[in-house]
């Protein structure tokens, strides 16, 4: 190396190292010195977007030497702009833990033994039409995620829908987004936000409903900030308990638990009361509906629920509002009427922008599809949607559930394109696979905690999980890892890492990890991303989508996975936008992703829509001005949604709520992040965050051991007192992401009827000092 060379490398080296410690605006792995034992040769950077949430942050992987050794977030991407969260500067470490599965296990007498990568699959391939023959179709079923690629979630659903004809295919998508989209499905006909990030960059107000954004998604919340700071934008924390987010909010104002629906329909009685309404907006563009109400939570065995909307008038409606005046509802939520007042005003005022965000707050909630509803309603009301800076706008938790799982339909009703209870969604979808319709089932079966009780039943009696940890979040815990572990139920774990679900598996596959593989993701704004393949998996792991094509080519379906080794992820890219085809839900070419830091759908003549339902942005819209084209008559919903109480409540026996969640440090069940050992270090276990007025009470100090008991289980765990959180009196949090600390044995497997997803954030347990 020539000292001109030298010196370049090397104040490039110190620059890297300034920062990590600094900033950190790059981060080079020097925590694992064998990652980078020395500079010599250049650093090749790539792009991909981040593993871990559903922000999808752009970033530029280092790879050297065969490793990915450093990364930085991307300044190209207008996601994150540069910058990242701790989460996505330490990423790549995620990669080489000590313990990464690098080949096959298979249970054998009881004791998992390694084995080839071929005489997995062809076991795998073997149980499933053993099971098949013996037990039907659908006893047969797929497990996976918003981590799956798009690649991989399309031959999931291929596979499993196509060509072996039963619809057990679900995702964990089902435990955080499903009440999102049934939101969007029933006010506006279509999945997921009319709007974009660039929307903060317009709006005057952001309304967070029940979300710790400095926690969950701290790189969107630095943009808040950034607003708050230089333009006075006004930030308002709704929530259960305070976060840092409540800190660096303008306005912290607290709800009870479920009351959230109450608190909606009052900001929109006071937007009627105040003459805030936008009337010429609602009368154009909105039609008013009422539903079935008190639906119960699910919670009994095979439980069916099928909502029915009756079409009322904006009087019927007005009227339904008068139960929810500020001072009525201020005695149901605890919020106090001038609180009410003030968020219905600043939605209210004519000369301010507003965008609602929310996350697992709404989402996981038994009347989950009501609250979203509800905020929709709000935005109906003052007509503040579908332009920049006025919109209502779901966030997601994981890198490609909208991508995966709401795009191309990894749930049991769906289908890349349409549902199947459609005829001619099924039409469409056995066309482009080259399978007679007549295989596609018109019938959807189990939802992802109906599929959980199905195997516990026996009704399933095999099932492959993918990308996911269940054996950590699914609710009510217990019930579900037992009924995995009975006779004649055979379970397949396809992942990177041991966890408490390979501990249950009868076989392990070894998966390639993010930039290990080729693939897509579908972040929280439409956003699709490409990522190349930049370094090489351990072992025999190979891709999710490469497992399962194996699998299917074993049991036959050869034609319909006859895809080329190496073009394999393009030519399924390919395959898969002829789903989407038109201007309402046109996918970018491939070429396009390669080239930039991915494109918003729809993507037509060249060109990203950052705003649907708006002619003035969206060209598939047929009329001037807003055009709700997802409804037959071009008119969004507003629902009449009651205010019902969560199914358990505190009471004289367990009175305390129990509220879970996550931590900046780590991402859900924390298989990935507890292997980085700077973020392990930082939150090495999970805590029960108490009230200090209970604590006191209880006689509890901070880091004292106590006991939380519910009528599903108990863990013994450490208490925190006054630290990053503080719930209010009455409530517990628990963050989930300790496998050693499992808190969803606790948990109610209650769910919203509609979406069917579950709500982690309320049940009620025993505190006590351990």
């Amino acid at each position: 190396m020539d000292r001109r060379s030298f010196i370049k490398k090397m104040a490039a080296a110190s620059a890297m190292m300034a920062a990590s410690t600094m900033i950190p605006g790059i981060m080079f792995a020097h925590e694992q010195e064998s990652l980078i034992s020395d500079l010599q040769g250049d650093i090749e950077w790539k792009k991909a977007p981040c593993r871990f949430c559903g922000v999808g942050c752009g970033v530029l992987v280092g790879t050297q030497n065969g490793k990915a050794v450093a990364v930085k977030g991307d300044p190209r991407s207008s996601v994150n702009k540069g910058l990242c969260c701790m989460k996505g500067y330490h990423s790549i470490i995620s990669m080489y833990g000590k313990d990464r599965l690098k080949s096959a296990w298979v249970r054998k007498n009881g004791k998992l033994v390694e084995t080839s990568m071929e005489e997995a699959l062809d076991l795998v391939a073997s149980k499933m039409q053993d099971t098949i023959k013996n037990h039907g179709k659908d006893a047969v079923s797929m497990y996976g995620s918003g981590q799956w690629t798009i690649p991989d979630g399309y031959v999931a659903s291929k596979f499993m829908k196509g060509c072996i004809g039963t619809n057990n295919l679900e995702a964990n998508a089902r435990l955080c987004m499903a009440s999102a989209v049934t939101g969007f499905l029933t006010s506006f006909g279509l999945d997921e936000p009319m709007g974009c990030y660039e929307d903060i960059d317009y709006a005057d107000v952001f309304v967070l409903w029940g979300n710790n954004m400095a926690e969950m998604h701290p790189v969107l919340f630095s943009r808040l900030l950034d607003r708050k700071i230089k333009d006075g934008a006004t930030i308002v924390d709704f929530a259960t308990r305070t976060t840092r987010t409540s800190r660096a909010s303008d306005r912290s104002i607290l709800f009870k638990p479920n009351t959230d629906l109450a608190v909606a329909n009052a900001i929109c009685y006071e937007i009627i009361n105040n003459g805030w309404m936008n009337t010429e907006f609602v009368t154009q563009h909105v039609n008013f509906m009422s539903g079935k109400t008190k639906m119960g939570y699910g919670l009994e065995e095979n439980y069916k629920f099928k909502d029915e909307a009756t079409k009322i008038d904006f009087e019927q409606y007005k009227e339904f509002l008068k139960d929810y005046t500020p001072e009525k509802v201020s005695k149901i939520s605890g919020v106090s009427v001038k609180d009410i007042k003030y968020m219905a005003a600043l939605y209210g005022d004519a000369n301010k922008k507003v965008m609602s965000l929310w996350c697992m707050g709404m989402n996981q909630h038994t009347r989950g599809t009501w609250i979203n509803n509800l905020v929709y309603n709000v935005h109906l009301l003052v007509g503040k949607i579908s332009s920049p800076g006025n919109g209502p706008f779901s966030l997601t938790g994981q890198p490609s559930a909208c991508g995966t799982v709401r795009e191309v339909g990894t749930l049991t009703h769906k289908l890349p394109h349409g549902v199947v209870m459609k005829e001619e969604h099924r039409e469409f979808a056995a066309k482009i696979w080259g399978v007679p319709v007549s295989n596609i089932d018109p019938k959807p079966s189990n939802h992802t905690v109906d599929m959980f009780r199905a195997l516990d039943r026996g009704d399933i009696r095999f099932m492959w999980i993918q990308v996911t940890n269940p054996m950590v979040t699914m609710p009510k815990l217990n019930r579900y890892r037992d009924g995995a572990l009975k006779e004649d139920r055979f379970v397949v774990v396809s992942d990177i890492y041991p966890t408490p679900t390979t501990e249950i598996a009868d076989v392990i596959l070894p998966s390639a990890m993010w930039v290990e593989r080729e693939g897509l993701y579908g972040n929280s704004e439409r956003r699709t991303q490409y990522f190349e393949k930049m370094v090489d998996a351990p072992g025999e792991s190979m891709s999710d989508t490469v497992q399962i094509m194996e699998v299917a080519r074993r049991m036959g379906f050869e034609k319909q996975f006859a895809y080329k080794d190496e073009t394999h992820i393009e030519e399924i890219y390919n395959e898969y936008r002829k789903h989407h085809e038109g201007k309402k839900h046109n996918m970018a070419p491939l070429e396009v992703l390669k080239n930039q830091p991915g494109a918003m759908w729809p993507f037509v003549d060249g060109k990203e829509t950052k705003w649907r339902y708006n002619s003035k942005y969206d060209p598939a819209c047929t009329k001037e001005g807003f055009d709700f084209y997802g409804k037959p008559e071009g008119r969004a919903i507003i629902w009449q949604r009651p205010y019902e109480p969560a199914p358990e409540e505190p009471d004289q026996e367990y009175p305390f709520w129990l509220n879970t969640g996550r931590v900046v440090e780590h991402w859900h069940t924390g298989s990935m992040t507890r292997r980085i050992p700077v973020l392990h270090k930082a939150m090495p276990k999970a805590y029960a965050e108490i009230n200090p007025a209970d604590a006191k009470r209880l006689h509890i100090l901070d880091g004292d051991q106590v006991k939380l008991t519910s009528r599903r289980g108990s863990i013994v765990i450490d208490a925190m007192i006054n630290g990053r959180g503080n719930p209010p009196e009455g409530m517990v949090f628990v963050p989930f992401f300790d496998e050693d600390l499992k808190i969803n044995e606790l948990t109610i497997d209650a769910y919203c009827p509609i979406s069917k997803q579950p709500d982690y954030k309320k049940c009620a347990i025993q505190v006590e000092k351990a």
